[in-house]
């Protein structure tokens, strides 16, 4: 079945758009927000574990900057118009590289910080244009998963390998399925591309070596190129076959140059590092409108909206739901009930089908020992009748876990 996220991400109340606001603009409602948060939560984590440091930066930066990191001369037709201040020009950023160059500049370094990984999930803007907008998938205001690792050439290649198992990570954690890997080469086009053969040899041979020591296939297409060197994007598909990148790995030569970035080496000499640029899951507006796609609007547990819906069948079963809320709740869980006032039983089930774990509390269950639940999933297993506190434990490990399994046995 093919699923459109921008249908879904309004019926399942996750975003939406104002013409008030403007095109390519969207905004994001309560639901839509906890993904989100999640989701950023989750790359955050797995980034520090890898030994990120996260910094934040302003999304305006004067002219200049970008004259200096190249975005003028190669990519202004993709960005806002200058806004003046005073005698000063201020830009909204396209990009978060240059400002990450400016951070790693801002004091002297030495060879014994490198590799040096510094990561942002920031704003930054792109003037697109109404034709091409749609959705999530195409926006002019982009929170983009961004990282920079600054260091010597001899680690460029292991730190680009480790970029593409993180990114094989997060996507066997939101069941992502990538359809190839492209080695983006430059193509013809005058202006469009850095003018330095030499700078684009040494970062092409060092991208092709991290694939092959990944074992990863790929394809080499021209034309795909950033403007200031070659990049590995990892290609995704939505259900009717249109292809996107989601995420990128990136080998730099031309902005370390133009930063004149520098680190004293163990020979007391100042070296040049390299800059490898990183995305686990690019923007996070295009992750989520996969994600809504790939899996209906059904989210692994961990990234649902609501994990753990509780089903009185009557209000003599209210109070037996609110204390399963409140445990749910100081497990951490995103619980919620829904009582008989919110329709009869059937209908309340039918509404929550997308909710991975169902708790109906019926007479029976509530005069049970221990608070008893009788479990529904949401693909329509019944596993039976538990203990509250039990479901609630077993829904707080797998939620830990992060698997995309819903019960014990199940293999995905």
């Amino acid at each position: 079945m093919l699923h459109d996220h921008r249908r879904l991400g309004r019926e399942l109340d996750l975003f939406d758009t104002d013409p008030l606001i403007g095109a390519g603009l969207p905004y994001w409602l309560p639901d839509g927000a906890v993904v989100r948060h999640t989701l950023e939560e989750y790359i955050r984590e797995a980034e520090r574990e890898a030994g990120y440091r996260h910094v934040y930066s302003p999304v305006l930066g004067k002219r200049e900057l970008y004259e200096i990191s190249g975005h003028w001369e190669h990519y202004s037709d993709d960005m806002f118009p200058p806004m003046e201040l005073g005698a000063e020009q201020v830009v909204l950023r396209p990009s978060l590289c240059p400002h990450h160059a400016l951070i790693y500049r801002s004091r002297a370094r030495s060879y014994r910080e490198l590799p040096l990984r510094i990561a942002e999930l920031g704003g930054m803007y792109r003037s697109e244009l109404s034709g091409v907008l749609g959705g999530l998938t195409r926006v002019r205001a982009i929170q983009l998963n961004d990282a920079h690792v600054f260091c010597t050439l001899d680690q460029a290649v292991d730190e680009a390998g480790a970029a593409l198992k993180l990114i094989s990570r997060a996507y066997a954690d939101l069941g992502i399925r990538a359809v190839r890997h492209r080695l983006s080469l430059p193509g013809e086009g005058s202006g469009k591309y850095v003018a330095d053969p030499g700078l684009w040899r040494r970062a092409t041979g060092l991208l092709r070596r991290t694939l092959d020591a990944s074992g990863i296939p790929y394809e080499a297409v021209e034309g795909e190129a950033a403007f200031y060197g070659p990049k590995i994007d990892v290609q995704i598909a939505d259900p009717a076959g249109r292809e996107a990148t989601l995420s990128t790995v990136q080998i730099d030569f031309h902005q370390p140059e133009r930063f004149d970035l520098r680190y004293i080496g163990p020979d007391g000499a100042k070296h040049r590092p390299v800059m490898v640029h990183r995305s686990i899951i690019g923007s996070v507006e295009r992750a989520v409108a996969h994600l809504v796609e790939e899996h209906g609007g059904a989210f692994p547990a961990w990234l649902a909206p609501v994990q753990l819906l509780i089903l009185p069948v009557a209000e003599a079963q209210d109070a037996a739901a609110e204390n399963l809320l409140r445990r749910a709740r100081r497990m951490g869980l995103r619980a919620e009930v829904a009582g008989p006032g919110q329709g009869t039983l059937g209908a309340r089930i039918r509404a929550a089908r997308l909710v991975p774990y169902q708790a109906v509390i019926g007479e029976r269950e509530a005069e049970g020992d221990g608070g008893l639940v009788a479990v529904r999933l949401r693909d329509g297993r019944r596993p039976g009748v538990v203990p509250g506190a039990e479901l609630v434990d077993r829904i707080a490990a797998r939620v830990a876990a992060r698997g995309l399994a819903l019960w014990d046995g199940d293999t995905a």
